[in-house]
């Protein structure tokens, strides 16, 4: 039986947790321990929405470092506001080569 908590981004308590660690590292042992799962659902939806808009490609460093700053400014308000994802740029965004 999992103990209850409330969760970092929604303020719910009595959740469900995420079930493993996304990440292996500090940020995965984060989510399992302050994120709920359906905060978790929320984020795998804005983060494929990332990966289109932005063309990322996750084998590129940049991209992945990208990603893991999105991630935490979505489900722990840190380092800003989410980047904003424009549908009526769709096709013109550009993300850097490395």
């Amino acid at each position: 039986m999992s103990t209850p908590f409330t969760c970092q981004r929604c303020g719910k308590s009595g959740g469900g947790r995420v079930e493993r660690p996304p990440f292996p590292h500090e940020l995965g042992r984060r989510i399992i321990e302050e994120i709920c799962s359906i905060c978790w659902e929320d984020w795998k939806r804005r983060q494929m929405l990332l990966i289109n808009h932005f063309g990322l490609r996750m084998h590129d460093p940049a991209a992945r470092d990208f990603l893991y700053k999105e991630v935490r400014r979505y489900l722990f308000a840190e380092g800003g506001s989410p980047t904003s994802i424009d549908p009526s740029q769709e096709g013109s965004v550009s993300w850097p080569q490395s």
